[in-house]
């Protein structure tokens, strides 16, 4: 798989590229990852990428034309074609989305979604905004992480890529360690784990996991997935209901 970041402060991610499962994953060829700095293709003199709304208001708005150029450098083709022949297929090789406050939530069955693909490209917001022709024109949907406000969609985009990473053939080593995990089902979370010690400051291990019966463990590891009912409205985003929210 490769995935491309478009961004505006490609070191954010330079640490978290070169840790733990996604340095792995680099290292192993299950995804190669492609930074691209947008201010790159700016075409003036000082790399302006961003300028006051018309109409004004606070804040600046991140220009167009800089993140339309970034795209057509990335995908090889036209971005508007890009799109449109998206739109009339029924699966995806490559998909463009952009971090946005106003997108979909992005959840567990999004990240089965995008690591069936073969091009992931993240625009990463930032500023007040970014010019509502990349969402119109350029990209196949915006998404959001979560109802809060970031400062910039590189938190948002490495998180998705790390979610996203993880699901990859190979990556993990062990391919049920994935199985089974919180929001695997919509609004489930997963079983308590332990480890050693058996006991630690008089907090014990429950005796049932100590017992060697597996059966009575998988019914009581059963017993203690629940759902997420402190998120009743995890089941509605993910059936596409959408709430302003952040980067």
């Amino acid at each position: 798989m490769k995935l491309s970041i478009l961004t505006l402060f490609p070191q954010f991610f330079e640490s978290a590229f070169q840790s733990s499962i996604l340095k792995r994953a680099i290292s192993g060829q299950q995804v190669t990852v492609e930074l691209v700095n947008i201010r790159d293709f700016a075409t003036d003199k000082h790399k302006v990428t961003d300028d006051r709304p018309y109409g004004g208001g606070p804040g600046m708005v991140m220009k167009v034309e800089p993140i339309y150029a970034a795209l057509q450098h990335t995908l090889k083709v036209d971005p508007v074609q890009h799109v449109q022949q998206n739109a009339t297929q029924s699966s995806w090789q490559t998909k463009v989305v952009l971090t946005s406050a106003k997108g979909k939530l992005f959840h567990q069955a999004s990240a089965g979604q995008y690591a069936e693909l073969e091009h992931l490209v993240i625009i990463c917001g930032h500023y007040e905004g970014v010019d509502e022709r990349v969402a119109q024109y350029l990209i196949d949907e915006e998404v959001r992480i979560g109802d809060y406000v970031l400062t910039g969609g590189e938190p948002a985009a490495l998180v998705m890529a790390d979610a996203v990473t993880r699901l990859l053939p190979g990556v993990l080593g062990n391919e049920e360690s994935t199985s089974g995990e919180s929001h695997s089902t919509p609004g489930f979370l997963a079983h308590p784990q332990y480890t050693r010690p058996v006991e630690f400051q008089g907090w014990k291990v429950p005796d049932i996991l100590l017992t060697g019966h597996h059966a009575q463990i998988t019914d009581w590891r059963h017993q203690q997935t629940s759902p997420d009912v402190a998120h009743p409205e995890s089941a509605a985003e993910v059936e596409g209901e959408d709430h302003e929210a952040s980067q």
